[in-house]
């Protein structure tokens, strides 16, 4: 006996859904580099191939932005690869779904969120450093800088870039640790010295190094892990550590609360824990939360890990907006155009 047209048509959608429901699918919010992010979906794939990912992928910034925009009606079903500065904000906003993937208590304790379960898992961490050309420094008759007050020196006018807080999460990292290290009076007078002699603001934490590496500025504000991976491609660069210590930040991950897809979100996020996860992160990042596993980077500078500082993360997630707003107001006309 055929079906009358209106159930017909339920059974259909009710079969397209649970097919679509069976095949197993997130949305997931990012900001990794988008070098790196091929390779994380296909080793996701690989181990989960059931699970197909939606990738929506900008910078720090605004991924953080879209994030807190849809805090009412949210979009992404899990987090995978955002500063740890940006999760605490939203933790602090109710965003999260707390959650201990397996295998959690073998990462190294600073990657994990303090509360339990904790609210997010760091990834690996990207730490502040100065790309300086050598033989571009030659050529202006530049020395070498060795802290972050050299940069605010006259000769070095016109020759410095850093990435714009605002997007990306090394400029973020590079701000709110200036104003931890030199107080927010000293930080402030510190930028507005600085940005007598920046050239422009990029929107992303690498491209200071690339530039630096090519040549087209002596001087790039960036972080560590791209100057060694640049000189070791070759290129003239002295990664140089300032005295006066260095920001940090993790990547992180974390599932967006209220998800329909919650035990999808959960296998997600138990893999990026793994082991072979972090191997994976090592290839971009020279420290990572699974002890261990990290292989020495050619050229990473070696008192780096030193010269982090003791870097006050709930600082940073609570005043990030009013930071940003600031540094907006004062420093932003030097801001490349957003493609």
């Amino acid at each position: 006996m055929a079906l009358p047209k209106k159930i017909a048509m339920a059974t259909v959608a009710s079969l397209c859904l649970a097919t679509h429901a069976m095949a197993g699918e997130l949305t997931v919010y990012t900001a990794v580099e988008a070098e790196d992010l091929k390779r994380y979906a296909e080793e996701f794939n690989k181990a989960h191939p059931d699970i197909q990912i939606n990738w929506v992928r900008d910078s720090t910034g605004v991924v953080t932005a879209k994030l807190l925009a849809e805090k009412n009606n949210p979009q992404a079903d899990v987090i995978w690869g955002l500063a740890a500065t940006s999760l605490l904000l939203m933790k602090s906003e109710g965003m999260l779904e707390a959650y201990a993937p397996k295998g959690v208590e073998a990462l190294d304790k600073k990657f994990v969120d303090k509360s339990t379960p904790p609210a997010w898992t760091g990834m690996d961490a990207w730490v502040a450093a100065v790309c300086f050309n050598t033989v571009e420094g030659e050529k202006l008759g530049l020395t070498a800088p060795t802290s972050w007050k050299d940069l605010t020196k006259p000769e070095y006018k016109g020759h410095v870039i850093m990435p714009n807080p605002n997007s990306s999460g090394t400029g973020f990292l590079d701000v709110s640790s200036w104003l931890q290290m030199f107080g927010e009076d000293g930080g402030w007078a510190y930028m507005d010295a600085l940005h007598e002699n920046i050239a422009r603001y990029t929107h992303s934490g690498s491209k200071p190094c690339k530039l630096a590496a090519s040549g087209e500025i002596p001087i790039g504000v960036s972080f560590a892990f791209r100057g060694a991976k640049s000189k070791a491609d070759g290129a003239p660069l002295e990664i140089i550590v300032p005295s006066e210590g260095v920001g940090w930040d993790m990547e992180a991950t974390a599932i967006v609360a209220g998800t329909d897809n919650l035990e999808d979100a959960k296998t997600l996020v138990d893999w990026t824990i793994t082991k072979e996860a972090n191997q994976m992160y090592n290839t971009g990042y020279a420290v990572v939360a699974y002890p261990g596993v990290a292989k020495p980077v050619k050229y990473f500078p070696e008192n780096l890990t030193e010269k982090m500082i003791d870097n006050d993360f709930e600082f940073a997630a609570n005043n990030r907006k009013t930071i940003l707003e600031e540094w907006q107001k004062r420093y932003d006309s030097k801001s490349e155009p957003k493609s």
